[in-house]
């Protein structure tokens, strides 16, 4: 197992926020940590503007998952507007009044198609679709407090979460609340949010010209106020700061510390929310997390690493945020360049979880969902040598799952076909063979019976015992097996604690007296 991977359980709530508001800036077409510019911007403003601490803590949290809902309904926007993460990129660039959003939605109709698709796309909208454009403000609020609420944030923070979509002028959504209704912390990140974008593209000239320009509409007129009062100490640094260091430090009141069991609770929530993204991956990610660790336990692992890979399962596809729909959903056949967007998911995976050390190591282990033995994987390309168990589990258990589903290009296999081709994976050297075995014995496939060994030692660990029996080094046995060095390592530790033993010849005995050294079909 990583380093790290047995003490998740010190990772706090605001971690874990900041993990999804990079998701969120990803849904929403902008670079990562666009959300915690966007938070350190607004907890400025409220200092100006003399927020209480209940309103800061409402005020950090919001700011940083104001947005996470935006992909609940990215098939749907993808199917009308083409481009899911260019629709509301472009949708940051633009005051939503009047008739700006008849203007935006005519614009982005059938991107991406051809004229005569575009206008049979335009031609189905106008039929029926306009039912889905016009819930998909409220199905991300309806989302984004659903998670809330899952993550144990408060009252009034969801409070606030409700009016993230209100306007002063009373023309926003879903209550169309105006002026003094709006909780004051919502109003800064009104602001907020579009003051990153625009300082980010021109400064802060840029920035404040257009918060001038909304003055009254969008914006309420005493947060632009101070906004432009106080413009010196706003921006100030913003370029060169380390948004997550930043944000982590500035988490209101004491630092709320997950326990597992509420660890475990929080990535199940967000596992369900990285799946509603497409109608094809619903329930896929608990899906492949209940199979890796049934998998690790069939095979005898030690309980840290069951949730460890249980954990990883849970996240591995996050990264599948930052890729469109218009790939995801797509029926035909991917082209090279829509190929190489669904490779991208899993490096983004591994790049917003390795902020945080409580999750660093499941990142990586996520990341590792499509690797192959045989260095044909991705992101990385490794070989067997550099993958270790947990993350052979997991690339087992997520391509066995992913047949069971329908996509978007055909229709679920029975599990039988799926079996089947998972041995014929394993044939081919590309995914591992115990790996493979543990997840169809933990899908309830019948496998051939496994020897018990003495002292609880599993089929890999009576592995190594054999070959350190036979004195060869760390790195022989590495070669022999495909694995890293270290993991031979805690394997010899784990050998060493179970049947008691300190040392090679001690282990030799006990392998020769009992029967471990004889030939053995459960070894490979």
């Amino acid at each position: 197992m990583r380093d790290g991977a047995s003490a998740p359980g010190g990772v706090r709530l605001a971690e874990l926020v900041a993990v999804l508001s990079l998701g969120s800036d990803l849904g929403m077409g902008q670079p990562m940590e666009h959300a915690m510019r966007q938070c350190l911007i607004a907890l400025r403003l409220g200092d100006v503007l003399g927020l209480d601490p209940a309103q800061r803590e409402s005020l950090y949290y919001v700011s940083l998952i104001g947005w996470v809902g935006c992909h609940v309904d990215a098939y749907e926007q993808a199917k009308w507007f083409g481009d899911d993460l260019a629709l509301k990129g472009d949708s940051l660039l633009r005051d939503m009044a009047g008739l700006t959003p008849v203007a935006f939605m005519a614009a982005h109709l059938g991107a991406g198609r051809t004229p005569f698709g575009r206008m049979r796309t335009t031609a189905r909208f106008l039929a029926g679709g306009q039912r889905d454009a016009q819930a998909m403000i409220a199905n991300h609020w309806y989302a984004a407090d659903t998670l809330a609420g899952q993550l144990g944030l408060d009252a009034d923070t969801r409070a606030t979460l409700a009016q993230t979509f209100e306007r002063w002028d009373g023309k926003g959504v879903p209550r169309g609340c105006r002026g003094d209704e709006l909780l004051l912390a919502a109003s800064i990140v009104h602001l907020a949010d579009v003051l990153e974008v625009y300082h980010r593209m021109g400064g802060p000239e840029q920035a404040l010209a257009v918060a001038h320009e909304r003055e009254g509409t969008q914006f309420a007129p005493h947060v632009v106020e101070a906004a432009t009062a106080h413009v010196g100490t706003l921006f100030q640094g913003l370029e060169e700061v380390t948004a997550w260091d930043a944000v982590i430090a500035a988490e209101p009141g004491l630092a709320r510390v997950l326990s597992d069991a509420e660890l475990d609770t929080a990535l199940e929530a967000v596992a369900d929310f990285i799946d509603i993204k497409s109608p094809f991956t619903l329930g896929h990610s608990r899906g492949v997390a209940d199979l890796a660790a049934g998998a690790a336990s069939a095979l005898g692992l030690a309980a840290p690493e069951e949730s460890h890979v249980r954990r990883a399962g849970l996240l591995h596809d996050i990264g599948r945020l930052g890729v469109s729909n218009a790939v995801w959903d797509k029926p035909g056949e991917l082209s090279a360049s829509e190929r190489e967007r669904v490779r991208l998911h899993a490096y983004l995976t591994d790049r917003m979880l390795a902020a945080t050390p409580g999750l660093a190591a499941l990142g990586a282990t996520a990341a590792e969902h499509h690797e192959r033995l045989d260095g044909t994987g991705y992101p990385r390309g490794v070989h067997a040598e550099s993958l270790d168990q947990p993350g052979r589990l997991l690339a087992a258990a997520d391509a066995y799952h992913a047949k069971l589903e329908p996509r978007p290009h055909r229709g679920p296999w029975s599990p039988v076909e799926a079996a089947g081709w998972l041995r014929e994976e394993v044939r081919a050297g590309r995914l591992d063979g115990d790996a493979a075995d543990g997840v169809l014995r933990a899908a309830g496939h019948p496998t051939r019976r496994r020897r018990a060994y003495p002292s609880g030692l599993t089929v890999r660990e009576v592995e190594v015992l054999r070959l350190l029996a036979r004195g060869l080094t760390t790195r022989e046995m590495s070669a022999a097996l495909f694995i890293s060095p270290k993991t031979v390592s805690h394997h010899i530790e784990s050998i060493y604690t179970k049947i008691g033993v300190t040392n090679r010849a001690r282990a030799s005995l006990f392998a020769v007296t009992h029967g471990l050294m004889s030939v053995d079909p459960n070894l490979g």
